[in-house]
Order: structure tokens, then sequence, then C-alpha cells
């Protein structure tokens, strides 16, 4: 099946066009403009932009919204992962801010709303999830966003998100875990 993927991050692109195999993920149209991420949460940003990509192109579409909860910021960043420094922050401004205003240790989660929407507008929505803590230090140049200072509790050896390799962060990742629910859906 042909998915349009309603996103202009290419990390995202890439990661998504392995993880939802033998699916064939379509780029999103140039002049498809996608709705601002102004949703509470991360289910919310994510049907709004899978609604515009597949009412504007007639194809089913997916989007994702995906971010990091730290425990001792009550949640944040959360749905403002990507602005948490600001609008225009990168990822090496938000994860800097992200290690100034946590302690190093403190729980955080991956969470990744992963929505499809078909060419009729029938609607489904997953969510995967990854439990963590945050690292002293980021480590690793795999990955992006706040990998780096993202130590899994699914791999106890100390290593970040940014130090493991494309198999082994798909294997647990928050976007791995809602792919496979997807996929899991479409295959019923």
């Amino acid at each position: 099946m042909r998915l349009v993927l309603a996103t202009r991050n290419e990390h995202k692109a890439r990661e998504f066009a392995g993880l939802l195999a033998p699916h064939e993920i379509v780029a999103l149209p140039a002049d498809v403009t996608l709705p601002p991420e102004t949703g509470e949460t991360f289910a919310a940003n994510a049907l709004q932009k899978a609604r515009a990509a597949a009412a504007a192109t007639g194809l089913p579409a997916i989007a994702d919204d995906s971010g990091i909860e730290a425990a001792a910021l009550g949640g944040r960043p959360g749905v403002r992962s990507a602005r948490y420094a600001g609008e225009r922050a990168s990822d090496e401004e938000n994860l800097d801010k992200l290690l100034r205003e946590a302690p190093a240790g403190s729980p955080l989660a991956y969470v990744c709303a992963l929505a499809y929407v078909d060419a009729d507008g029938a609607e489904q929505l997953v969510e995967g999830r990854c439990s963590g803590t945050l690292a002293a230090d980021p480590r690793g140049d795999g990955g992006f966003g706040y990998d780096p200072a993202f130590l899994p509790d699914d791999r106890p050896d100390g290593r970040t998100m940014a130090e493991l390799t494309a198999a082994e962060k798909h294997a647990i990742s928050h976007r791995g875990r809602a792919a496979r629910a997807l996929l899991a859906l479409l295959e019923d």
C-alpha cells in the first residue's frame, strides 16, 4: 500500500520507510500545507496532520507526533519537544535545555502517536512508548533529537539511543512500537 507521510522531517521519513515496509512511504507533496501542531496531545496533532494529508492528496496518509516527557518536569516538554528551546530551536538547543532543567538519572518516556487516515476518511490511532532515564551527558551520533541523552530501560547496558544500531533502536523505540501496532491494524 502507498502511504503519504505527513511530515517534512527527513529523519522521521527515513525511520518510517524502514519501519513500515513492505508499504511504500510517499513524500508529502511540496504544495501541501500541514496544520500547525496546536493540539494538547500527541494524538490530536497526529490526527490533524494525517487528515490534512489525506484530504489534500486523496491517498491514505499517516502522521506522527512524538516527543519526550520528563517526569521531573511534570511531563514537559511533551507536545512541545521539537520547540522546547524556542520555535526555531535546533535538536542540540532542545537537548541542552532538557539537560539543564532535568536532573541526570530522572525518568523519561518517549511517546509516539501514529495516525492513519484512509482515502475515505476512516481513522486509526496507535501509540508507542519507550521508557528510560536521562544521561548526565549526551553520547553517540546515531538517531536525532533527544537520543544522545536517553538511556532506554530496555537496554540496561548503559548505551544511549544514539549509541544503538538502527535495528536495536527500532526494536525498542516509541516509533518502532507504534509502527508495529499500525502494521498489525493494516494487516487485519
